[in-house]
Protein backbone atom coordinates (compact mmCIF):
# COMPACT_ATOMS: atom_id res chain seq x y z
CA UNK A 1 0.00 0.00 0.00
CA UNK A 2 1.33 3.25 -1.09
CA UNK A 3 1.34 6.16 1.78
CA UNK A 4 -1.64 8.71 1.61
CA UNK A 5 -3.54 5.92 -0.67
CA UNK A 6 -7.00 4.13 0.58
CA UNK A 7 -6.92 0.74 -0.63
CA UNK A 8 -10.41 -1.03 -1.42
CA UNK A 9 -10.15 -4.91 -1.07
CA UNK A 10 -12.40 -7.81 0.08
CA UNK A 11 -12.17 -10.15 2.60
CA UNK A 12 -14.53 -13.88 2.86
CA UNK A 13 -15.97 -15.08 5.89
CA UNK A 14 -16.35 -18.92 6.36
CA UNK A 15 -17.84 -19.87 9.42
CA UNK A 16 -18.56 -23.41 10.86
CA UNK A 17 -19.86 -24.58 14.28
CA UNK A 18 -19.10 -21.03 16.15
CA UNK A 19 -15.56 -21.09 14.45
CA UNK A 20 -13.48 -18.85 11.93
CA UNK A 21 -11.59 -19.41 9.15
CA UNK A 22 -8.36 -17.14 9.30
CA UNK A 23 -5.09 -16.75 8.94
CA UNK A 24 -2.20 -15.43 11.76
CA UNK A 25 -0.17 -12.26 11.44
CA UNK A 26 2.12 -10.91 13.29
CA UNK A 27 2.53 -6.62 14.25
CA UNK A 28 6.41 -6.68 15.21
CA UNK A 29 6.11 -2.70 16.26
CA UNK A 30 2.97 -4.16 18.43
CA UNK A 31 4.28 -7.08 19.23
CA UNK A 32 1.25 -8.65 18.66
CA UNK A 33 -0.46 -11.43 17.00
CA UNK A 34 -3.85 -11.20 15.40
CA UNK A 35 -6.30 -12.54 12.80
CA UNK A 36 -8.18 -12.46 9.52
CA UNK A 37 -9.84 -13.59 7.70
CA UNK A 38 -8.49 -14.92 3.55
CA UNK A 39 -9.12 -11.67 0.76
CA UNK A 40 -6.91 -9.02 -0.98
CA UNK A 41 -7.41 -6.07 -3.31
CA UNK A 42 -9.97 -5.28 -5.48
CA UNK A 43 -8.29 -5.06 -9.08
CA UNK A 44 -8.86 -2.34 -11.60
CA UNK A 45 -12.45 -3.13 -13.33
CA UNK A 46 -13.19 -6.03 -11.56
CA UNK A 47 -16.35 -6.25 -9.22
CA UNK A 48 -15.90 -7.10 -5.35
CA UNK A 49 -17.79 -10.16 -6.08
CA UNK A 50 -15.24 -11.32 -8.46
CA UNK A 51 -12.42 -10.40 -7.01
CA UNK A 52 -13.05 -12.50 -3.43
CA UNK A 53 -13.88 -15.73 -5.37
CA UNK A 54 -10.44 -14.97 -7.70
CA UNK A 55 -8.62 -14.03 -4.43
CA UNK A 56 -9.82 -17.52 -2.62
CA UNK A 57 -8.76 -19.58 -5.98
CA UNK A 58 -5.55 -17.95 -5.65
CA UNK A 59 -4.56 -18.39 -2.08
CA UNK A 60 -6.43 -21.74 -1.57
CA UNK A 61 -7.06 -23.08 -4.92
CA UNK A 62 -10.51 -23.90 -3.98
CA UNK A 63 -13.85 -22.99 -5.22
CA UNK A 64 -16.57 -21.35 -2.73
CA UNK A 65 -20.36 -21.62 -3.19
CA UNK A 66 -23.67 -19.24 -1.64
CA UNK A 67 -21.16 -16.18 -1.27
CA UNK A 68 -23.50 -13.17 0.09
CA UNK A 69 -22.24 -9.45 0.74
CA UNK A 70 -22.66 -8.72 4.21
CA UNK A 71 -21.16 -5.49 5.17
CA UNK A 72 -18.77 -2.77 4.52
CA UNK A 73 -15.79 -1.85 6.93
CA UNK A 74 -13.66 1.55 6.74
CA UNK A 75 -10.28 0.25 8.38
CA UNK A 76 -8.26 3.23 9.49
CA UNK A 77 -5.28 1.05 11.16
CA UNK A 78 -1.82 1.54 12.21
CA UNK A 79 0.49 -1.60 10.79
CA UNK A 80 4.60 -2.27 11.71
CA UNK A 81 4.40 1.56 12.56
CA UNK A 82 3.28 2.55 9.05
CA UNK A 83 -0.58 4.37 8.84
CA UNK A 84 -3.02 2.46 6.47
CA UNK A 85 -6.69 2.92 5.57
CA UNK A 86 -8.83 0.40 3.83
CA UNK A 87 -12.68 0.25 2.52
CA UNK A 88 -13.38 -3.63 3.05
CA UNK A 89 -16.11 -5.21 1.32
CA UNK A 90 -17.14 -8.34 3.87
CA UNK A 91 -18.45 -11.22 1.75
CA UNK A 92 -19.81 -14.85 3.65
CA UNK A 93 -19.94 -17.94 1.85
CA UNK A 94 -18.93 -21.79 2.11
CA UNK A 95 -16.03 -23.84 0.61
CA UNK A 96 -17.30 -26.24 -2.09
CA UNK A 97 -15.33 -29.45 -0.55
CA UNK A 98 -16.71 -30.27 2.75
CA UNK A 99 -13.15 -32.09 3.54
CA UNK A 100 -11.61 -28.08 4.49
CA UNK A 101 -14.24 -28.04 7.39
CA UNK A 102 -12.22 -30.69 9.04
CA UNK A 103 -8.82 -29.47 8.71
CA UNK A 104 -7.12 -27.86 11.19
CA UNK A 105 -4.90 -25.74 9.30
CA UNK A 106 -4.44 -24.88 5.42
CA UNK A 107 -1.10 -23.81 3.24
CA UNK A 108 -2.59 -20.25 1.69
CA UNK A 109 -0.26 -18.60 -1.03
CA UNK A 110 0.28 -15.15 0.13
CA UNK A 111 2.03 -12.34 -1.96
CA UNK A 112 4.62 -14.62 -3.47
CA UNK A 113 5.44 -16.67 -0.08
CA UNK A 114 2.94 -19.07 1.92
CA UNK A 115 1.10 -18.74 4.91
CA UNK A 116 -1.39 -20.63 7.09
CA UNK A 117 -4.96 -20.57 7.78
CA UNK A 118 -6.92 -22.02 10.60
CA UNK A 119 -10.38 -22.86 11.91
CA UNK A 120 -10.40 -20.41 15.16
CA UNK A 121 -13.28 -20.51 17.70
CA UNK A 122 -15.50 -17.35 17.71
CA UNK A 123 -15.34 -18.02 21.52
CA UNK A 124 -11.72 -16.54 21.92
CA UNK A 125 -12.61 -13.20 19.58
CA UNK A 126 -15.90 -12.42 22.34
CA UNK A 127 -13.46 -13.09 25.07
CA UNK A 128 -11.13 -10.74 23.71
CA UNK A 129 -8.15 -13.64 24.03
CA UNK A 130 -7.28 -13.49 20.56
CA UNK A 131 -7.60 -10.38 18.02
CA UNK A 132 -9.65 -9.79 14.91
CA UNK A 133 -9.39 -7.58 12.50
CA UNK A 134 -10.13 -5.61 10.69
CA UNK A 135 -11.59 -4.11 13.78
CA UNK A 136 -15.31 -3.74 13.77
CA UNK A 137 -15.54 -7.21 12.17
CA UNK A 138 -16.60 -9.66 14.95
CA UNK A 139 -19.43 -6.69 16.09
CA UNK A 140 -20.99 -7.28 12.30
CA UNK A 141 -20.41 -11.10 12.27
CA UNK A 142 -22.29 -11.10 16.07
CA UNK A 143 -25.18 -8.92 13.95
CA UNK A 144 -25.27 -11.29 11.00
CA UNK A 145 -25.21 -14.40 12.39
CA UNK A 146 -26.55 -17.25 10.04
Amino acid sequence: MKPGEIRPIVICVFRHKDRLFVTEGYDSHKKETFYRPLGGAIEFGEHSRESIIREIREEMGVEIKGLTYIDLIENVFTYDGQPGHEIVLVYEANFVDPSLYKLASVKCKDNGGWLAAMWKPMAEFRAGSAILYPEGLLGVLERKSV
